[in-house]
């Protein structure tokens, strides 16, 4: 099965976020199952595969989740909703002034997307796999941080400190820089994190009319 990686370091290891997902032998589980759909795909990895990295029956991880796609609608939610609480802490941290508050949350996008490159892949990649009842935790979600990222923007906007064409447009073009982190960052190119989130930062201010502001 291909390697689907890209050019990540392959040093990283596939984990959760901490306090996202019980402890024991659910949240091993569920730390395989991202290690294998990440490296296989969800059609490239069985039940079986799991349960045999772990030296158990298919049985065992059975007791913990009915089927393959309820592990992978658990990593789904999981995944937006670590993703969820990062950008909306920020948010709050930074105070009322949309120029914070739109730095503090493209911060906090790059560093869940660094952080956690291939829960960030499949909570988003494999999304539509899942059956409409499986995908709404996830999907509901994310449309509440696009919500956040929309309302910081129109209230920039209506401020005056912020100037764009079209609110949607541009908090889609934030959002897919984020996205694409996972395929190409790695720490060994020689940027850090902490410097990417810089660059991300500016390129939304340059896209929303108020580069050179970084409150």
């Amino acid at each position: 099965m291909n390697d689907r990686s890209g050019s990540r370091s392959q040093k990283q290891v596939a984990r959760l976020p901490p306090g996202r997902a019980v402890d024991g032998v659910r949240r091993r589980i569920l730390e395989g199952a991202l290690h294998l759909f990440a490296s296989r795909g969800f059609h490239g990895a069985s039940m079986r595969d799991l349960a045999s990295s772990f030296g158990l029956a298919p049985s065992a991880v059975y007791a913990h989740f009915a089927s393959k796609a309820d592990l992978l609608a658990e990593l789904v939610r999981v995944g937006h909703e670590a993703h969820h609480e990062e950008i909306r802490q920020a948010m709050l941290e930074a105070g009322a002034d949309p120029v914070a508050q739109l730095c503090a949350l493209v911060r906090a996008n790059v560093r869940m997307h660094t952080s956690y490159p291939d829960l960030a892949i499949i909570a988003n990649n494999e999304l539509e796999v899942l059956s409409p009842e499986l995908a709404a935790p996830g999907l509901a979600l994310r449309k509440q941080s696009v919500a956040l990222l929309v309302a910081v923007i129109e209230r920039g906007t209506a401020l005056g400190r912020f100037s764009q064409p079209n609110t949607h447009v541009v908090a889609a073009a934030i959002g897919a820089m984020g996205l694409r982190i996972p395929y190409w960052y790695s720490s060994e190119l020689g940027l850090g994190a902490d410097e990417l989130a810089e660059v991300h930062v500016q390129l939304a201010l340059r896209m929303l009319g108020a580069e050179g502001s970084t409150r």
